[in-house]
């Protein structure tokens, strides 16, 4: 629970720094400090994916890949398992989580649904990072309809 809570905070600290010191509110602003969270997951998604087991290494599937990511690499992270995996066999993943612990505390107010993407960019890197150390290079995107459930899509580029 302390580790939870500990990340939760870290986590926003993170994001409320980098939004405090932008002397650009403008989109390109916004999308140059989206950027720097998304590197920061990717960075740490890279180091977690260097610490698995050497057995976790050996997937031959992508399916099999982002299945672990669903379960394993979520519990590690979030302490909990994705809730939905979805595929159209081409290259393409949707993972849902009903409840993102990074959104629950904001899940009061619809008013709050803009300032979702500030909140996920770090997971996306955090994801596309893992992938990376275990040899799939991917585009990862986040959408937030309705507060706390959010959609990861995960391309995987072909080389």
């Amino acid at each position: 629970m302390a580790d939870a809570a500990l990340f939760e905070f870290l986590h926003t600290e993170m994001v409320a720094e980098l939004w405090a010191h932008d002397p650009d509110p403008s989109p390109g602003g916004q999308k140059m400090s989206l950027s720097v969270l998304e590197g920061m997951g990717f960075r740490v998604g890279q180091a977690l994916g260097e610490r698995l087991p050497r057995e976790t290494l050996a997937f031959r599937e992508e399916l099999d890949v982002l299945k672990f990511l669903c379960k394993d690499l979520w519990v590690a992270v979030f302490q909990k398992q994705m809730d939905s995996l979805r595929t159209n066999h081409q290259g393409t993943y949707v993972l849902q989580d009903n409840s993102f612990p990074l959104l629950v505390r904001m899940a009061s107010g619809q008013q709050y649904l803009e300032e979702a993407p500030k909140f996920l960019a770090f997971t996306c890197g955090l994801l596309r990072g893992a992938l990376s150390t275990l040899g799939i290079k991917s585009l990862v995107t986040a959408s937030v309809a309705a507060l706390p459930a959010c959609k990861f899509q995960v391309v995987i580029q072909k080389s």
